[in-house]
């Protein structure tokens, strides 16, 4: 099998509604989504929102890419699609992210400073600026951790769908209402 990157514009087909805990909630929904089919596939990249505009990152194995983006481009939230890269690809950069997120940060609006670019509009960038683009994402530090995964997840172990933190406390959670089970049926 043979590793491809590809990395696409598109429109976001909704009114964005407030920001919730640093995310849009369709995009959230996305994310979610995103992190659920991508550890399923092994495939790694970095999404990022702005100005209605979607700028995204993959790469994998090329039937799992290809799979995906066609499943993308059936999304009824993204419209005007557009490839900026579709190539083969050595080995991954991306290793530790099922789905990198990257808010509305400094660095995009120094990027698009740097440019000249009034607006956030992926479609219309260069060669160049999609790869300074994957570069920002693949660097950004402000990733949203609900759709990060560990190395170790990325290596072939199973992806976990809690923190460890979370399913912690779902199991002292069960433990408790086991033993008030067992303590409420000892006392019939």
């Amino acid at each position: 099998m043979s590793l491809m990157r590809l990395a696409y514009a598109s429109e976001a087909t909704f009114e964005a509604k407030p920001v919730e805990q640093g995310v849009e909630p369709h995009v959230a929904r996305i994310l979610m989504t995103s992190r659920r089919n991508n550890g399923k596939s092994d495939l790694v990249g970095g999404l990022y929102y702005g100005d209605n505009h979607f700028f995204q990152y993959l790469e994998g194995e090329e039937e799992d890419v290809r799979k995906t983006y066609a499943r993308i481009q059936g999304d009824s939230r993204h419209r005007n699609i557009t490839t900026l890269i579709e190539e083969p690809l050595e080995n991954r950069t991306f290793s530790n992210w099922s789905m990198k997120y990257v808010p509305l940060s400094s660095d995009v609006r120094r990027f698009l400073e740097r440019h000249g670019l009034e607006r956030f509009d992926p479609a219309s960038f260069t060669s160049r600026q999609c790869e300074e683009m994957i570069e920002l994402v693949r660097n950004s530090s402000q990733g949203d951790k609900l759709v990060n995964y560990d190395s170790a997840a990325m290596s072939g172990a199973k992806v976990q769908a809690f923190s460890p933190g979370l399913r912690a406390g779902l199991l002292v959670a069960a433990a408790c209402l086991m033993g008030a089970l067992f303590y409420a049926g000892s006392l019939l």
